[in-house]
């Protein structure tokens, strides 16, 4: 009974974000569990080389340009998923940007770019498609990437942690009001995970990687594969019951610490 309620056959999720990391890595994993995908990125090309890797596990992908720090563009989006494919189950809003910067010298521009991704980006594709899921009336399932930098402090990052940390208030905002349409929210929280962009730099992704081994009761960085089993469990009908909840996967760092 449980195997099959892992099943996602016959669903359909959006993934923002989804051309490479942490995103394509939520998407792989729902494709392995059977669901089609929507996925989005601002580079069309980007997008197609994710959506061919992704085909290969049998389930329809169709591919978008969006920038999600814009709100008419994200409208546009999720309208046009939705004459795609003719329905969303689940989304998961992945797509975020990172930089650091000392708080003593943060900027306007450096502030408010970040923001619009990783915060209002959220709200406004969590917004279009839940107002699909309560007119199509059969729930559904809304998933937030969030960060493990929200339950710690971390110099020069306090601007990202500030907005990553909204999202757990926005979760349990959404779960309280839209649970009754049956449609419940909840957010990922991973802690260092070696993607692309964690590694732009790799020296100073290594040293990273090397501290979270020695901190972490799981002694290691962790991969987009270990995210695997936490956005299959929130997508799928197993979670019919969980909302308004953030969901660790950090290999116990936070835990330990």
């Amino acid at each position: 009974m449980a195997q099959n309620l892992f099943d996602l056959t016959g669903k359909v999720a959006l993934v923002t974000g989804a051309s490479s990391g942490l995103g394509f890595g939520f998407a792989e994993g729902l494709a392995r569990a059977g669901s089609d995908l929507v996925i989005w990125g601002r580079r069309a090309d980007a997008n197609e080389r994710a959506a061919e890797r992704l085909r290969a596990f049998g389930g329809k992908v169709h591919t978008q340009s969006v920038d999600v720090s814009d709100e008419a563009a994200i409208v546009a989006g999720v309208a046009d998923a939705l004459a795609a494919m003719g329905k969303i189950d689940a989304v998961v809003a992945n797509a975020g940007i990172a930089s650091q910067k000392p708080f003593i010298e943060m900027d306007a521009a450096t502030y408010h770019g970040l923001i619009d991704v990783n915060q209002h980006g959220v709200v406004f594709t969590l917004r279009e498609v839940a107002r699909h899921m309560v007119e199509r009336g059969e729930g559904g399932s809304l998933i937030l990437c969030g960060s493990g930098s929200i339950f710690q402090g971390v110099p020069t990052m306090t601007h990202y942690g500030a907005a990553k940390g909204a999202l757990n208030s926005l979760a349990k905002g959404i779960a309280a009001e839209l649970g009754p349409h049956g449609i419940r929210c909840n957010v990922i929280a991973p802690g260092f995970i070696i993607t692309e962009m964690t590694m732009a730099d790799p020296e100073v992704g290594r040293m990273i990687a090397d501290a979270v081994a020695q901190k972490a009761p799981i002694p290691r960085a962790g991969q987009p594969d270990d995210l695997w089993g936490a956005v299959v469990y929130l997508a799928s009908d197993l979670s019919r019951y969980h909302t308004g909840d953030t969901l660790i996967v950090d290999g116990g760092k936070i835990a330990k610490n």
